[in-house]
């Protein structure tokens, strides 16, 4: 079989998986393989472990490319924001919060996008009462009892 063919084969099998899965880590390396055979059928005579270093070497540029140009469109989600404007700010218990579980916290004014957030503590704080944000923990904000 004719090196083209398989190139073409390997591309269209890792694009099928890609749909498959939809992660887009298979993408590039299979964009790389159809790349290729376009290579295999420009130059029939290329070795075949040549064709390999050029499809690891295709795949790491298409990968490289992709990442540069994603990274340019992400936005900072904390523009617009102090950092640590938050801290200080009051709301009400609407789930228990105990000191090994976490429960929720509700604000009459949105804090960082959000009036309800999980929280976490180290006292014992229960269902109406009011706590304030000491800090911002990822997903989640630690109170303590007002």
């Amino acid at each position: 079989m004719q090196p083209i063919w398989l190139w073409c084969a390997l591309g269209l099998v890792l694009l099928g998986l890609e749909m498959v899965s939809g992660t887009l880590y298979l993408l590039w390396l299979g964009l790389a393989a159809l790349g290729m055979a376009l290579l295999a059928w420009g130059y029939p005579e290329l070795h075949v472990a040549w064709q390999a270093l050029c499809y690891a070497v295709l795949s790491v540029v298409v990968c490289l490319a992709w990442r540069r140009y994603e990274s340019s469109l992400r936005v900072n989600p904390r523009i617009g924001q102090a950092q640590g404007e938050e801290i200080g700010r009051t709301g009400e218990i609407t789930l228990e919060i105990r000191p090994n579980q976490p429960g929720k916290i509700r604000f009459s004014q949105g804090v960082m996008g959000s009036k309800e957030w999980t929280a976490v503590s180290t006292q014992m704080l229960s269902v109406g009462q009011t706590a304030t944000i000491v800090a911002v923990e990822g997903n989640s904000l630690r109170v303590r009892a007002t």
